[in-house]
C-alpha cells in the first residue's frame, strides 16, 4: 500500500531532487508483486503538490536550495522551504484514511511509506498497519539524499541510522552550476 502525494516536477518532468517518482514507482511493482502472489496491492494517488505548498512554490524552494551560499545541502533541507513558503510542510492527513476507509481496507500488511503523518492517520483512522517499508538505497537518486537524510533527521521513519547534524552538512546535491539548464 501507498498513499502518494502528486509531484509533478518527478512523477511527470522525472526531477531527481526528491523520491516521489521512485517511491511511485517502487509502490506500483511491489503492488504487482503482491497480486501475482495471491494478494492485492494499492496506490492511492492524492493530488497535493509539493507537500501542499502549491507547484510554484515548490519551484521557487528547488531554485532556493540549488542556488543557496554553500550548496543545497541536507542540514539546510527544511530551512529553505521555510524561508521561501513560511512552513515546511502544509499537508493535512487527518480526511485521508477516508479514501482507504471508502475502499474497505481494514489492515495494510505492507505500508511503503516513510511519513509518520501519514502512518498515524491511518492508524489513528482505525487501520491496523502490520509492516512499514523503506524505499530500497539503490532506487533512491543521488540528488534526493538531500531530502531523505534531512527527513530522517527530522524523525522520518527509517530503519537505518539516523544522522547527526555534522552528518546533514556533508549531505549536499548538485549545486545550480552543476545543472544542465
Amino acid at each position: 500500500m501507498r498513499v502518494h502525494d502528486e509531484c509533478n516536477g518527478s512523477d511527470v518532468f522525472g526531477s531527481d531532487i526528491c523520491t516521489c517518482k521512485p517511491y511511485l514507482v517502487y509502490s506500483i511493482e511491489e503492488c504487482a508483486r503482491e497480486a501475482q502472489n495471491g494478494g492485492v496491492g494499492v496506490v492511492v494517488y492524492f493530488r497535493k503538490e509539493g507537500r501542499a505548498l502549491g507547484e510554484v512554490t515548490k519551484y521557487l524552494v528547488y531554485n532556493a536550495r540549488k542556488r543557496q551560499e554553500g550548496g543545497d545541502t541536507a542540514a539546510n533541507y527544511f530551512k529553505r522551504t521555510e524561508f521561501v513558503a513560511g512552513v515546511k510542510d502544509m499537508r493535512f492527513q487527518a480526511l485521508m484514511p477516508d479514501i482507504l476507509h471508502w475502499l474497505g481496507v481494514k489492515r495494510i500488511d505492507r505500508f511503503i511509506s516513510m511519513s509518520n503523518m501519514k502512518y498515524q492517520a491511518i492508524v489513528d483512522s482505525g487501520i491496523e498497519i502490520i509492516e512499514r517499508v523503506s524505499i530500497p538505497e539503490d532506487r533512491m537518486p543521488a540528488d534526493s539524499k538531500v531530502e531523505i537524510e534531512a527527513k530522517i533527521a527530522d524523525g522520518y521513519f527509517t530503519t537505518g541510522e539516523v544522522p547527526t547534524g555534522e552528518m546533514l552538512k556533508e549531505v549536499k546535491g548538485r549545486n545550480w552550476d552543476e545543472i544542465a539548464h
